[in-house]
């Protein structure tokens, strides 16, 4: 291929600014890869400006101000100082790397049921009949059964219950979350045990969440065994037996797939024993899961954590383009890098370096 002199490089030519705008108007991360591959000094040129965060905000504008957590005291991975770099220049090229994943990897499609797995409710009336398992229904019955979670009766109708629930994927970007709470169809006058408010946190837990045969454990969970990165305001609940949609203010980057939903108040006293109760038939969380060659490890209170990806991994049905676009866009990036074949067809004589 015939090498770019100055006279046809725009960015050497329009200065630092315009050159920004023109390469933000990509909207694809492997378009900047192979912008990194037309030369040296554009390689140089998207890594210092950072234009592949820059791509990732603006393909997901949700993240932006939350997207520092993946960059938090640079503990993606460790920097190797390669010769003549140095650290700053590692760490650009890094961080280069990350967003271009990051960007990649987030499902372009909502989810509406992000929700995988139960972990505890803060009590339960009568288990396993009216267990938090059965939140996870879409609808009140199965069959001739009624399909709910209850509380334990109070006498004081301010005591909350608590629901927690594991996501779908340990990096999920959550939008909205939904409750319906239980007409009881069964008593009297059809009573609906809804709570007055509802707030909702996210966050993930300090120790490792078990599986045995693919099942969670379930061990009496208490708030002091999750560390909470966000905390919803607090939203009313309608005395209605229907699906209720809660929209975050601002869509929210759950760092560790957990979810906690905190039922403020008590509205319905049961007929037979005075007591008050809460009831919830459905809960559901909208949102974009990380794809799944993506991961996390926690590594404190903080937040800081390692982002880890894995091309090999594989994926569930659904997602099944997922895997050849990645890892064509993994490939592409390690031969830039200079961790793989390059076809002399593609970059100049000049190779670039990320």
């Amino acid at each position: 291929m015939r090498r770019m002199d100055n006279r046809g490089d725009f960015i050497q030519r329009l200065g630092l600014d315009i050159s920004i705008n023109i390469l933000n108007l990509l909207d694809d991360p492997s378009d900047l890869v192979r912008a990194c591959a037309v030369s040296r000094s554009w390689s140089q040129f998207v890594i210092e400006n950072s234009l592949c965060k820059q791509l990732c905000l603006k393909l997901f504008p949700e993240l932006s101000s939350v997207t520092h957590v993946i960059e938090v005291e640079n503990l993606i991975e460790p920097v190797k100082i390669s010769a003549g770099g140095s650290p700053e220049w590692e760490r650009l090229k890094r961080d280069n790397r990350v967003y271009a994943f990051f960007a990649r990897g987030l499902t372009p499609l909502i989810k509406k049921d992000c929700i995988i797995e139960p972990i505890s409710a803060s009590s339960t009336d009568n288990y396993p009949d009216e267990s938090i398992q059965n939140t996870l229904e879409p609808e009140d019955r199965i069959g001739f059964r009624a399909s709910y979670w209850s509380s334990k009766g109070e006498s004081d109708p301010n005591v909350p219950e608590i629901l927690t629930y594991k996501l779908v994927a340990q990096l999920c970007v959550v939008t909205e979350i939904q409750v319906q709470p239980f007409q009881a169809y069964f008593q009297f006058g059809f009573p609906i045990y809804s709570s007055k408010a509802v707030r909702f946190r996210l966050g993930y837990s300090r120790y490792p969440l078990e599986l045995v045969d693919g099942m969670l454990i379930h061990h009496r969970w208490s708030d002091n065994d999750f560390i909470w990165m966000y905390t919803s305001p607090e939203f009313p609940v309608a005395q209605e037996n229907e699906l209720q949609k809660f929209k975050l203010p601002e869509a929210v980057l759950c760092i560790g797939g957990i979810l906690q939903v905190e039922l403020l108040g008590r509205v319905q006293k049961q007929e037979m024993d005075g007591l008050y109760y809460i009831c919830v038939s459905h809960v559901q969380v909208v949102g974009r899961p990380l794809s799944s060659p993506f991961d996390i490890d926690t590594l404190d209170s903080s937040g800081k954590f390692t982002l880890k990806y894995n091309p090999e991994t594989q994926l569930p049905e659904g997602e099944a383009d997922t895997p050849s676009r990645l890892r064509t866009f993994t490939t592409r990036l390690l031969q830039l890098l200079g961790n793989g074949p390059v076809g002399n067809n593609e970059l100049d004589e000049e190779p670039p370096v990320l």
